[in-house]
């Protein structure tokens, strides 16, 4: 039996349908049985609707409220359509919008096109043309979006399949925060993950997103570290034209490009404490101000915040307010190092030789059980990401190279601490064999055996 074909236009049109589920439309209309036409179509395939029967009814309800679409009629009683939407562009940012109009005439299209209307409709319409040009708004907006967060994405150098392998692995703390996560992610709850560089806090993030019922919608991480000081508000925020003498043209903030998902700040304790009072009002709000708007706008989505830092220190040395530590420590997720991981690391070392050779078109290198050993016994201040590091270094030399400590690194490491992980990784590494484990470590075997015993190993 031969097998089927997906039809390409089923599938367009399945994406259409997601897309409108997803949406929360305003329609402006003035003519009572125009909206409750209106209404009768949308109210069923939309996630939620909202009626205004004049401008001003409409200019409340966008600033309460972060709509995808607004579909409104240009020949109203009080003032027209593409007046009122000319008005708002210049209170902030303002979704996308059809105009209804009974006069297709050049003029209308222009002073439509000039006011921000993104499509017109010419009454009357049919209902089929109404859900297509609704479809090509929400898909332009899709794509406009999606196009800023891969840019915010290729500027932070983020790769994604390396993010997807940091939390690979079975030992017990990785298996506790992938425990965590599952709990977390169906909650509305802001996150604060905090662990070393290269520990795996942002792929710790995209996995509460993808667990989530957001996870159709944007991810955007933000790097606050990254990011020169003076334009983290208007990276956040955006702003509107002339908010500035360079702000030529509105610019939609990260906060809008997450609408719906999921905003990732990391290094949140780099924010300058000016900015954290304005984050602070967004996060207990939902409502955000670009620069030089008169108005706030409302914004749906889910923060998830991380640091690197002590942030207990950062609040007593004045660089993090406390009641912004409060707030967004809602559920804390403490990542482990990957010394911490214990043999996670062969299973990270093999699939990065995998990958990575395969990228590098470069031959495997043996993992031997000596080179296991070294790596069992090594602090990874550089966590995962120096593991990689490693084994892409080994490719391009042909041989993996002797890992050296740095010369007092042992982050606060107890001798005993050192031992325990140096004896129970050394005989991981050697698959149990304990007299191959104390010949690596220049031991005895009894001391291996006596240790292992203390240990209950």
């Amino acid at each position: 039996m031969m097998g089927t074909q997906n039809d390409p236009r089923q599938e367009a049109h399945a994406a259409q349908g997601d897309a409108l589920a997803q949406a929360t439309i305003l329609v402006v209309e003035d003519e009572p049985g125009m909206r409750n036409f209106l209404e009768r179509i949308l109210s069923s395939k939309c996630r939620a609707i909202r009626l205004a029967a004049n401008t001003a009814e409409a200019s409340a309800l966008v600033a309460q409220t972060d709509f995808d679409l607004v579909i409104l009629d240009n020949l109203m009683e009080g003032q027209r359509g593409v007046d009122w939407l000319r008005e708002q562009r210049p209170l902030g940012f303002f979704p996308p919008a059809i105009l209804m109009t009974a006069h297709a005439d050049l003029d209308t299209a222009i002073q439509a096109l000039q006011a921000g209307a993104s499509d017109f409709l010419l009454k009357p319409f049919r209902t089929n043309q109404l859900l297509n040009t609704i479809a090509r708004c929400l898909e332009g907006e899709r794509l406009r979006r999606e196009n800023l967060i891969l840019q915010q994405e290729l500027r932070n150098n983020i790769d994604l399949g390396r993010l997807r392998s940091e939390l690979i692995g079975s030992s017990p703390a990785i298996e506790r925060v992938r425990q965590v996560i599952a709990r977390v992610a169906p909650t509305p709850s802001s996150v604060l993950i905090t662990g070393a560089s290269g520990t795996g806090k942002e792929v710790a993030a995209r996995m509460i997103h993808a667990l989530s019922d957001r996870a159709r919608m944007p991810f955007v991480a933000v790097n606050c570290a990254a990011i020169p000081r003076d334009m983290l508000e208007d990276e956040l925020f955006g702003h509107v034209r002339g908010a500035f003498p360079a702000a030529d043209r509105n610019r939609e903030g990260l906060f809008s490009s997450a609408r719906g998902g999921t905003l990732f700040l990391d290094e949140i304790a780099e924010l300058p404490v000016a900015l954290q009072a304005k984050l602070l009002r967004a996060i207990d709000d939902r409502r955000i101000r670009p620069l030089g708007s008169e108005r706030e706008t409302a914004v749906d989505l889910r923060l998830i915040f991380a640091a690197n830092a002590d942030l207990d220190r950062a609040v007593a040395e004045g660089r993090l307010r406390a009641d912004l530590l409060y707030r967004i420590n809602v559920l804390h997720i403490h990542m482990p190092t990957l010394a911490e991981r214990a043999g996670d690391m062969f299973d990270l070392a093999e699939l990065f030789m995998d990958t990575l050779s395969r990228t590098l078109a470069a031959p495997k290198v043996p993992i031997t059980p000596e080179v296991r050993a070294g790596m069992a016994t090594y602090d990874w201040p550089g966590n995962v990401r120096e593991l990689r590091n490693a084994v892409e270094r080994a490719l391009i030399l042909g041989r993996f190279t002797p890992l050296v400590a740095s010369p007092g690194r042992r982050d606060g490491q107890t001798l005993a601490e050192i031992e325990r992980r140096a004896i129970l990784g050394t005989v991981a590494a050697f698959d149990g064999d304990r007299e191959a484990a104390a010949a690596q470590l220049g031991i005895s075997r009894k001391t291996i055996d006596r240790r292992l015993a203390d240990w209950n190993a």
